[in-house]
C-alpha cells in the first residue's frame, strides 16, 4: 500500500470505537494543578503495568503532561459527563468547582475526588507519533472507588454509557 486513508474519512471511521472518557492530571513546575480529557487510553503492559494515554501536540496541556514525571488518570463513570466536558473546556477554568481528594498520592499528582478510578502513575516513556505523543505511564497506585455499574465512553462524536452485560 502507498496511500494514507484521507484525514476526514480516517475520523467518521475511528469514531465507530468506542473509547473511555477519562481526565489525565499532573502538576505543572509551579506547582498548579494541569488536567484535560482525553478518550485516547489504554492499557499497555501487564509486567510492568504500563497505560498509555495519546495526547494531542496542539493541546495547550502536552508540554505540561509529557515533562510531569507523575500523572494520573481518573476514568469517568456515567455521573461525570460535565466533569469531562470541564476539563475538556477552556484550561483556566478546568479545576474550578472541582473537588480533589487528599492522600498519599495526592502529592504526586491532583487527585479528582469524584472518578470512577483513579490510576497514579510514573512517566515512563514518551513517545511521538505523527500529530499526537504517546504518554506511558508506570501504575503505582490504583484506587478503585466506583462501582461496577458502568463507565463513560466516547462513540459516534458523543458521550455513551457502557454496562456491564449481565451474567446468566
Amino acid at each position: 500500500m502507498s496511500r494514507d486513508i484521507p484525514a476526514d474519512e480516517f475520523r467518521a471511521a475511528m469514531a465507530s470505537l468506542a473509547a473511555p472518557v477519562t481526565v489525565v492530571t499532573c502538576y505543572d513546575d509551579t506547582g498548579a494543578a494541569r488536567g484535560l480529557t482525553a478518550s485516547a487510553v489504554s492499557s499497555l503492559s501487564l509486567d510492568p503495568p504500563l497505560l498509555l494515554v495519546c495526547l494531542d501536540r496542539g493541546s495547550r496541556t502536552h508540554a505540561v503532561l509529557t515533562a510531569a514525571t507523575a500523572f494520573t488518570v481518573h476514568l469517568l463513570g456515567p455521573a461525570n459527563e460535565a466533569l469531562a466536558r470541564q476539563f475538556a473546556g477552556p484550561t483556566a477554568q478546568r479545576f474550578e468547582g472541582v473537588s480533589l481528594a487528599t492522600g498519599a498520592t495526592s502529592r504526586h499528582a491532583p487527585q479528582l475526588a469524584d472518578c470512577a478510578l483513579r490510576l497514579t502513575c510514573a512517566r515512563h516513556d514518551v513517545i511521538e507519533a505523527g500529530d499526537h505523543t504517546i504518554l506511558v505511564g508506570r501504575v503505582a497506585v490504583s484506587d478503585c472507588l466506583g462501582s461496577p455499574a458502568g463507565g463513560l465512553v466516547w462513540h459516534h462524536r458523543g458521550f455513551a454509557l457502557a454496562r456491564p452485560a449481565e451474567a446468566g
